[in-house]
């Protein structure tokens, strides 16, 4: 235990002398090995840890999908879901908000990225509720709450991230989000409600569609909808694997923008080109994190801390709540990429032995994530939002927020009295 707590001490001294969090934690990681064991032996395992990082068939499941978001974001989707919900939901007092709280669940699920879902919805849905008077509180909460919804919903990259790092079924991740993703929709829509309920003016009611035009907007989405079922249905009825529902999903989005004319060859050099950026981003985070992964297994903490806290004799439940705490708190002041990639090795193993399901961990992960990314100061949604949209200060944004915050904190406790909620989906369709 001594020697993590000095590598863990040594990696936070690197990051605030702003050294990048991926070296950070490779020096850490190598050096730490280095002294436990020996330099060849580090040396050896820091090349093998980047040979299998960069060449993993699995990884590939990771620009793959990045990619897809990438085209389908290009191609205009976003527009397309917000008036689909907007059709359905917009005449509500609040309604803009709730549809853009749907159509951030409906982009989430072809796109996998939290930012890129609040940054495009910023752009889409703002305009609208500034003209028919919603207040900018109401506007900006809902934008960087329902951003969030792209991590939980599938695909989600953060899925991928963890299932790499804990060697936990990719598809299984998949499928344990469906229905929590639905809840945590309904509940940031209820949170709505309760602000319209208390400040009306917030959220006007808008003139109410016809059916007529809930059907033309429903036709306008097909080609989502469709992606979405070829993709997730081929690997949950296990046609294909994630990496390759991954591939076609990445085909789909390119012939859908190829259909729309969203393509010119600028375009498509300027999408491949973030989706290589994005994609090395992360295999440099991720590189970073199994070398200091190796590093944490190779030191005794994991027995530490199980022994820890089994001599107390607590219940298994209540180290559950105290590891959400811990999360939640970190998450008000560290990315949280960095935050979960550091804090996995450590009670990934601790859970595991006190016989949680590692699916329904990385369920829980996920969540304390969602609420770290609108939890202020430093949570990444806000900041998007609050960067597309120079005009609303932070101070309203932070207040805007607050109310999801609730919401999804109420979603954390409600999965975590009942794990079957993320189970369910999984077991039912893998097995157990």
């Amino acid at each position: 235990m001594q020697e993590f707590l000095w590598g863990m001490a040594a990696m936070l001294a690197l990051m605030f002398a702003r050294v990048p969090i991926a070296v950070s934690m490779g020096i850490v990681g190598f050096v730490g090995l280095g002294l436990l064991r020996n330099w060849n032996s580090s040396m050896v395992s820091v090349t093998s840890v980047v040979f299998e990082t960069g060449f993993s068939y699995t990884f590939s499941v990771l620009p793959l999908f990045i990619l897809m978001g990438n085209f389908v974001t290009r191609a205009g989707m976003s527009n397309e879901l917000y008036r689909a919900a907007h059709t359905f939901i917009g005449h509500f007092r609040g309604g803009l908000a709730m549809s853009t709280i749907v159509g951030c669940a409906g982009f989430g699920a072809i796109c996998g990225s939290s930012i890129a879902t609040a940054a495009t919805f910023a752009k889409v849905s703002y305009p609208s509720m500034k003209q028919f008077g919603y207040s900018d509180a109401l506007s900006s909460g809902s934008i960087a709450a329902g951003g969030t919804l792209g991590i939980l919903i599938p695909p989600s990259t953060l899925m991928v991230i963890y299932g790499i790092m804990t060697e936990t079924s990719i598809a299984k991740m998949f499928a344990a989000g469906v229905l929590p993703g639905i809840l945590v929709t309904f509940l940031l829509c209820c949170a709505v409600v309760y602000q319209t309920w208390r400040d009306p003016r917030a959220g006007p009611q808008g003139e109410r569609s016809s059916w007529k035009q809930r059907f033309e907007a429903l036709k306008d989405v097909g080609g989502v909808i469709l992606l979405f079922a070829v993709v997730m249905g081929g690997i949950y009825g296990g046609v294909f694997t994630a990496t390759e529902g991954a591939a076609i999903g990445a085909f789909g989005g390119f012939v859908f923008a190829l259909k729309r004319r969203a393509l010119t060859w600028r375009v498509l050099f300027e999408i491949l080109a973030e989706s290589a950026q994005t994609t090395a981003m992360l295999f440099m985070i991720l590189i970073g994190a199994l070398i200091f992964a190796n590093f944490a297994n190779f030191t005794t903490m994991p027995a530490d801390l199980k022994n820890y806290v089994t001599q107390f004799q607590i219940h298994p439940i209540w180290v559950m709540v105290a590891i959400c705490i811990i999360y939640i708190v970190l998450g008000t002041a560290m990315e949280e990429l960095s935050m979960i990639l550091l804090t996995v090795p450590v009670f990934f193993p601790l859970v595991v032995s006190l016989g949680f399901d590692p699916v329904w961990f990385g369920i829980i992960i996920v969540v304390v994530v969602m609420i770290g990314l609108i939890s202020p100061p430093v949570g990444m949604n806000m900041f998007v939002v609050r960067t597309l949209l120079p005009n609303v200060s932070i101070g309203t944004v932070f207040q805007g927020v607050m109310p999801f915050v609730v919401s999804e904190c109420v979603l954390l406790a409600i999965l975590v009295a009942f794990p079957e909620i993320s189970v369910y989906l999984p077991n039912l369709l893998f097995g157990k």
